[in-house]
């Protein structure tokens, strides 16, 4: 039945420790939305929704009409589906994973290599690093979401490695020297904040664990007698402290951009950019892949020296960080996030409650789109029957495919699409 090209789709929950519990996470609040029957247990985590054809948790076709349970297993059949420049480009594979996340503790220091070192590690480590593809990705927040990212100007850091001299015990005279001599060469800035950032993630655990167990009980004391701890990051270490104890990551806020991200704002993640999500909700899109390098903040695996040497030691400010969408000029219910890679393109529709008819254009791509807020009738002339979409719904929707939406809630209708714009 290659005719049916539009269904909802049922989508695996991954329940991380560091996700929200329960009804807190947005994960498990979408997840009722599309099923209410759905059972929330309200002390187990529900940190990620995965919606796309990876083979790690791929999504399940709702309607047993259309012959094939599993999105991977009808992209197979039908690889015409995903468009043709889509299709040629990716072997015949969805080429992004779309994903929901609800975070209540801090992600690992992480990075994501580039094609190159992706094969490279999954030829040497196929344990650890599970593919060859790269794994760029976009968040998107739902919720005020906070996080880290990238390198800060080299004027913070060294504001730092003055104010805090615990972190400057662990970078090392001779290294900050060296940062501080040079700055506004582009070249040499980035050779010594290498330099500085593998010193310090290289430590010996003795002398970073004594040196954070001296800065925790020096930021606790000040905060408790009232004084300002900002110089320090003091809440921001001592809530990390709290979910990861005596961890080097700890450490990595000094050098890192803290970002918090409003609602629709989003940042980039490209290849070897160092991050961690910190807390709260956004939607995500990546490259299909699951390769992450760590190197602190979590209990996995950790590879300290791939991580140090594949960093993008680029400083920047944390607004700079900030990616910003573009209104789309022939839909004006429409903002498109379109970062410098080919794999996907996020695109938030939002129509008014004033506006009750509205057309999902077609694309010459397969797209996910996901319902976050309101209701309505969806018709489409390769869909088996009008679909009722409501929040948490799931619709895949086949290249070159118009989807026509009767908008029946109050509030009108926002709404995520994953797709590939070649």
């Amino acid at each position: 039945m290659e005719e049916v090209r539009v269904f909802t789709l049922t989508c695996a929950v991954q329940r991380y420790a560091w996700g929200k519990a329960g009804r807190d996470s947005e994960v498990a609040r979408l997840v009722v939305g599309g099923d209410p029957l759905a059972v929330i247990e309200d002390d187990q985590p529900y940190a990620e929704l995965w919606m796309g054809a990876h083979p790690k948790a791929d999504a399940q076709i709702k309607d047993n009409q259309i012959g094939h349970s599993t999105l991977g297993q009808w992209i197979a059949h039908f690889p015409g589906c995903l468009g043709s420049k889509v299709k040629d480009t990716f072997q015949g594979q969805l080429p992004f994973l779309f994903k929901v996340l609800s975070v209540n503790t801090a992600l690992s220091i992480q990075a994501h290599p580039n094609r190159e070192l992706a094969a490279r590690l999954h030829a040497q480590f196929p344990e650890h690093y599970p593919d060859d593809n790269h794994k760029p990705e976009i968040a998107i927040a739902l919720t005020r979401f906070q996080g880290l990212c990238g390198f800060r100007p080299v004027k913070e850091i060294l504001g730092f490695l003055k104010s805090v001299p615990e972190f400057h015990a662990l970078v090392g005279n001779e290294a900050a020297e060296e940062l501080r001599c040079i700055v506004g060469d582009a070249v040499h800035t980035k050779q010594a904040l290498k330099q500085c950032f593998t010193r310090m993630m290289n430590c010996e655990k003795k002398v970073f664990v004594d040196q954070l167990n001296m800065l925790v009980k020096r930021v606790t004391e000040e905060a408790a007698a009232g004084n300002d701890t900002s110089e320090c990051n003091g809440e921001l270490l001592l809530r990390l402290h709290s979910q990861y104890p005596g961890d080097i990551g700890c450490f990595s806020i000094y050098f890192l951009n803290y970002i918090v991200l409003e609602p629709s704002q989003a940042m980039f993640l490209g290849a070897c950019e160092p991050h961690a999500y910190l807390y709260g909700d956004c939607i995500e899109c990546m490259a299909c892949s699951d390769n992450t390098v760590r190197a602190g903040l979590t209990p996995k695996y950790i590879d300290v020296n791939t991580l140090c040497d594949m960093l993008d030691y680029t400083p920047a400010p944390a607004s700079s960080k900030i990616f910003p969408p573009v209104q789309d000029p022939s839909d004006p219910f429409m903002s498109i996030y379109d970062p410098p890679v080919p794999d996907f393109t996020v695109m938030r529709i939002q129509v008014p409650a004033s506006v009750k008819q509205y057309t999902v254009a077609p694309l010459d791509s397969a797209g996910i789109l996901l319902v976050v807020e309101g209701e309505a009738t969806a018709t489409s002339a390769a869909a088996l029957s009008d679909i009722t979409l409501k929040r948490g719904t799931v619709l895949f929707i086949s290249a070159n495919e118009a989807v026509s939406l009767h908008v029946m809630a109050q509030s009108g209708m926002t709404m995520f699409r994953a797709c590939c714009l070649l």
